[in-house]
């Protein structure tokens, strides 16, 4: 069933076997050399031979802050107690020798006490509302994790309109939301700069680094200039992929990111301002 996965779908993103999957050496299948064979650029997520990802912790489609990209073992499912397994999972090790990008995953239909991954007729009313999926994204996206909403489609073989509907209102939100910065810059080292044109107002600022060579980043602090002298508008410590964080409005025309830590120079990818209102 593997290799007629692995033939005959076309280029796959990632193969998860969910749960429960243990290592050849215990007489489970060997069927990482199979996807290795046919789908060489797909993540492999098998909780004890190899993850080239790993599960979040919790299906809530987040996860909590700090959340690093290393781990400290190749497959996900690791430590002496499952209270340390599930602090790992969710957290990740910033000092981990193994790459290891969280997922933060739930159900689409999985509001008011729902947590459904497949089809039931009359249950759209447990679709996720608009608010709720926005929050999902700042603390999965937002937190250096990937959001993976469970999608069902129906007896037709097609997702129900009224998932389409909330999905297109999550993009369309999304999309109002950050696309347009007040600021934007990119750079290299400890300090990163931007001074507008004339003081402006902003609440939300975005994060991100280079991660093709590797989060480097351990802390950092973001100010704005007021009243002539230097306040911190936010602190943090992972960044990664993406760093999302929110804080009280403040009016400004000169910011800088700090990093006040890290492995090895700092490559800020993006370190972007905005001004966000709720509609």
């Amino acid at each position: 069933m593997v290799e007629e996965l692995c033939t005959g779908y076309g280029d796959l993103f990632e193969i998860w076997f969910d749960g429960g999957a243990s290592h050849p050496d215990k007489g489970a299948p060997d069927v990482l050399p199979i996807v290795k064979k046919h789908q060489p650029g797909a993540l492999f997520y098998h909780n004890e031979q190899l993850a080239e990802a790993r599960w979040g912790g919790s299906e809530s489609g987040t996860v909590p802050y700090p959340c690093w990209s290393t781990f400290p073992n190749y497959y996900s499912h690791s430590g002496e107690t499952e209270a340390e397994r599930y602090l790992l999972l969710k957290h990740g090790d910033p000092e981990g020798e193994y790459w290891m990008a969280a997922m933060s995953d739930a159900p689409l239909r999985g509001y008011n006490g729902r947590h459904e991954w497949f089809w039931e007729p009359g249950d759209e009313e447990h679709i996720y509302p608009l608010e709720n999926l926005v929050d999902m994204y700042y603390r999965s996206v937002g937190h250096n994790s990937t959001l993976i909403l469970g999608l069902t489609p129906g007896p037709d073989g097609l997702l129900p309109e009224s998932d389409v509907k909330r999905l297109k209102e999550f993009g369309d939100e999304i999309t109002r939301r950050f696309s347009d910065p007040v600021a934007y810059t990119s750079d290299s080292g400890n300090e990163v700069n931007i001074t507008l044109n004339q003081k402006n107002t902003v609440n939300t600022l975005v994060i991100r680094e280079d991660i093709s060579q590797g989060q480097r980043v351990r802390e950092y602090s973001v100010e704005a200039r007021l009243n002539g002298r230097w306040k911190v508008i936010g602190r943090g410590t992972s960044i990664g992929n993406k760093r999302i964080q929110e804080f009280d409005q403040v009016e400004a025309k000169e910011f800088r990111l700090i990093i006040t830590s890290s492995i090895k120079e700092p490559l800020v990818k993006e370190f972007s301002l905005y001004n966000i209102r709720d509609e």
